[in-house]
């Protein structure tokens, strides 16, 4: 599945509506806050009350969206959200560009999937869980297409909820190692899981369901395959280690697989799988002894969020 351009954006600002973006260029914002409660209890001997702190964890995001070079007058078929509500929430969701054959935009699925999950992670069923967020949003979803998605929600004790449809992909990383990454889904190669508009394809039941404790100063990212079938995980590592600033981080990633992508000599993970399954160089190629290499071109999104306390 490729995903190339027109693209939705959504960041939600604390105190403010969701801002709607679609991009005709990189998209980079980034969204910080950080919470604290105060606890106070009374001493048996005194009335005196001492107070308690009690540090909250909570994202800082960073965000960049690097469209297909082909198709960057028309923006992108990825759309993502980030939202302030409760330690943070991330999503992101990539059209499956194939639509396009059939006279559909291909972005208009996962915009409007995106839209819908941002108006529902409120919701009273919802009540902070990845999956329950996308059945809604799927079910309120009506325009064709369809899209992979993932999205994870940070509980204020630190403990991330993930679900995730197809090959949309996050990573933790921790003291410059990756301790968590999701598994793409797929029916076969470069066709994966999918939500869809129709009755075929994939449900909420399908997603992949995770927990992760994090701690103050774990990173993670959150992107399309665009990020990673073209950036290994030790060189997501070593570029977001490299950078304070989540806004940057996120920039250079998004910089670093588009160069990828367009290297026909970068032996990247897309590639890597290919020849795995079976998948060849061209003939000319394979006579002077090459192997099929080069990453894969298409739309790049990526979210940095740095867990941070107050």
């Amino acid at each position: 599945m490729a995903i190339p351009i027109l693209r939705a954006v959504m960041i939600s600002h604390a105190h403010s509506q969701p801002l709607i973006q679609y991009s005709l260029s990189s998209i980079d914002e980034t969204v910080k806050r950080k919470k604290r409660v105060v606890l106070c209890s009374s001493s048996s001997h005194s009335s005196e009350l001492n107070p308690l702190i009690r540090s909250e964890v909570s994202f800082s995001f960073g965000t960049c969206l690097i469209p297909h070079p082909k198709k960057v007058e028309k923006g992108g078929e990825d759309a993502f959200f980030v939202s302030n509500y409760n330690g943070g929430v991330i999503a992101v969701a990539d059209g499956v560009s194939g639509w396009a054959e059939e006279d559909v935009d291909p972005s208009l699925f996962p915009r409007e999937l995106m839209t819908n999950a941002y108006n529902f992670v409120k919701d009273e069923e919802v009540n902070n869980d990845p999956q329950i967020l996308i059945k809604k949003a799927h079910a309120a979803t009506f325009s064709t297409g369809s899209a992979t998605v993932i999205i994870a929600m940070l509980e204020k004790n630190g403990n991330l909820k993930i679900a995730n449809v197809g090959d949309c992909g996050l990573r933790v990383i921790r003291n410059g190692q990756v301790i968590f990454s999701t598994t793409p889904q797929e029916h076969y190669f470069d066709c994966p899981y999918q939500l869809c508009s129709a009755r075929v394809g994939q449900t909420y039941l399908d997603a992949m369901v995770s927990n992760v404790e994090l701690i103050e100063g774990d990173t993670i990212v959150m992107g399309s395959d665009g990020l990673f079938d073209n950036v290994f995980d030790h060189e997501i590592a070593l570029t977001v280690g490299r950078y304070k600033d989540v806004s940057e981080a996120a920039k250079a990633l998004a910089n670093l697989a588009s160069s990828h992508a367009t290297d026909s000599n970068f032996d990247s993970p897309y590639s890597l799988e290919a020849r795995s399954k079976g998948f060849e160089a061209p003939w000319w190629k394979k006579i002077v002894g090459m192997k099929l290499t080069g990453g894969k071109v298409d739309d790049i999104t990526v979210i940095v969020g740095q867990v941070v306390t107050s």
